[in-house]
């Protein structure tokens, strides 16, 4: 985890990311914001050996490689693993089995896409706080 890295994020939905997109405009972090439309595409992106990104944000269901298979691609090729990259589930498909699921993935984080702009808007900000004062193996 660089802490200037970009934030990955991945999702599908044109709209959300716009949203996505405004907030982190608003809460002017200094992270590049970098948005993938399915998880292969991301990976692809991950597999590069400069690429050090400071969070993923993952969707869940999504076209390729879903939000669970990119996580453990992730988490069992050596070369991606070692980077060390949080990484945080940001889905609207909230049930008991997908939070297990995650969890037993070591997922850092499941979130949940709030409607409204402001709650939406307080996730981002917390997430962005708690990983920015966050000890990681890559800060050292």
């Amino acid at each position: 985890m660089d802490n200037n890295g970009p934030v990955i994020i991945i999702e599908d939905d044109v709209d959300d990311q716009e949203i996505l997109k405004e907030i982190f405009e608003k809460l002017g972090y200094p992270n590049e914001v970098i948005f993938f439309a399915d998880g292969q595409a991301a990976l692809d992106y991950l597999n590069q050996p400069a690429i050090l990104p400071f969070l993923i944000l993952s969707d869940i269901n999504m076209p390729k490689l879903s939000g669970f298979e990119l996580r453990t691609k992730l988490k069992t090729d050596a070369d991606l693993a070692i980077k060390c990259i949080p990484y945080l589930f940001f889905s609207t498909a909230l049930n008991q089995e997908a939070v297990i699921d995650a969890y037993s993935m070591s997922v850092q984080g499941f979130f949940v896409k709030q409607t409204s702009m402001a709650e939406l808007e307080k996730t981002i900000s917390v997430i962005m706080e708690y990983w920015k004062r966050c000890a990681a193996p890559n800060n050292f």
